[in-house]
């Protein structure tokens, strides 16, 4: 019986089968990623640092370079009642919402604008990481054989050496070598570039050459998996060439999983802007970096606490709701939970 009302619901009006129409790839990821809450919330932090960044002149209150020394260390009251052991020896103000530095500037200000910077490195970043990554893994990938064992070792020695080490020697030569130049020469044009971009240029270039190994091993296996598919053979049997097949037909079918893989690698282009700039070799002073305030804090955080955890703070919650965000993308994208709730 319970059989017979199953095949009846599925009967409509004069006999003809109901058909229920599917969802597309593409509206089964976006229910899911937004019944993903922690992801929901990344994206909504993620967009309202988006939207700062672009706003930053409106919503700072003060320019972020401009130093009153006369105002140096000062805070308002809320932040001395959140660390009342500063009641003692700071100066309140009110006239800067998270307090003024060592030097006077506003901390709040300089934080709004350091978001300029983390943003552009974790969009440039993943982007410089995919179009090297992508072509080097699936022209690997393609051809094969001597051609993807050259390759990949060349990876592999890569590899071998600490990626955080390259970059500190890559900007170190950078910022040591591209001083003092004769105008009208490359390396001149480079140096100038970057300081018209707050020293942003070098860190892209040092991100870039140490970022794509990753990339490119995943690119191949991907590449690898596609090219022995039905659809590729048709492809070639019709005498469709090398570049037809790989852009055409490779690579649409697995750059979803390639820009998942790098939307969980923005936190860490993130994290590596900001030890750079610790360490005095990431962007050009006075451009406000998060790194650089932490670094800055850290001197006075006995006294001043509030100067290294403002920032610091930022910087957690940027890389969370990346983190949360690329998660989720994940997990929608992910063809093994298609249809699952």
């Amino acid at each position: 019986m319970a059989q017979a009302n199953i095949e009846l619901q599925k009967i409509g009006a004069g006999g003809a089968p109901l058909t229920q129409k599917r969802e597309s790839l593409w509206q089964d990821a976006l229910r899911r990623l937004v019944r993903n809450r922690a992801a929901v919330l990344g994206g909504i932090i993620v967009f309202l640092l988006i939207l700062m960044a672009i706003s930053a002149p409106l919503i700072a209150v003060k320019s972020y370079e401009t130093q009153v020394l006369t105002d140096e260390n000062k805070a308002p009251e809320w932040v001395v009642a959140l660390f009342p052991t500063m009641k003692s020896y700071v100066k309140i103000s009110a006239d800067y919402p998270l307090g003024a530095d060592y030097v006077g500037r506003d901390i709040f200000s300089r934080i709004v604008y350091g978001a300029r910077v983390s943003l552009t490195v974790a969009f440039i970043g993943p982007l410089i990481s995919l179009i090297i990554g992508v072509i080097y893994g699936a022209v690997s990938g393609y051809f094969g054989g001597r051609v993807d064992n050259i390759m990949m070792r060349i990876v592999d020695v890569l590899y071998a050496f600490p990626s955080i080490l390259f970059i500190i020697l890559l900007m170190a030569f950078f910022r040591s070598t591209l001083t003092n130049l004769q105008p009208g020469t490359l390396a001149y044009a480079l140096s100038q570039l970057d300081a018209r971009m707050g020293g942003l240029l070098f860190i892209f270039i040092g991100i870039g050459m140490t970022s794509w190994q990753t990339m490119a091993r995943l690119t191949r296996g991907q590449v690898l998996a596609a090219r022995e598919k039905e659809y590729i053979e048709a492809a070639r049997t019709i005498g469709a060439g090398n570049l037809r097949i790989m852009f055409r037909h490779i690579l649409p079918n697995v750059v979803g999983p390639l820009v998942v893989a790098e939307t969980l690698a923005i936190p860490s282009y993130i994290s590596t802007e900001a030890f750079l700039s610790f360490i005095g070799l990431g962007v050009n002073p006075p451009t406000p970096s998060w790194g650089s305030m932490i670094s800055d804090g850290a001197t006075v955080i006995r006294s001043y606490p509030h100067q290294a955890l403002f920032p610091a703070l930022a910087l957690a919650i940027t890389m969370f709701a990346f983190n949360f965000l690329g998660d989720g993308l994940r997990d929608a994208l992910d063809p093994r939970l298609r249809g699952t709730q």
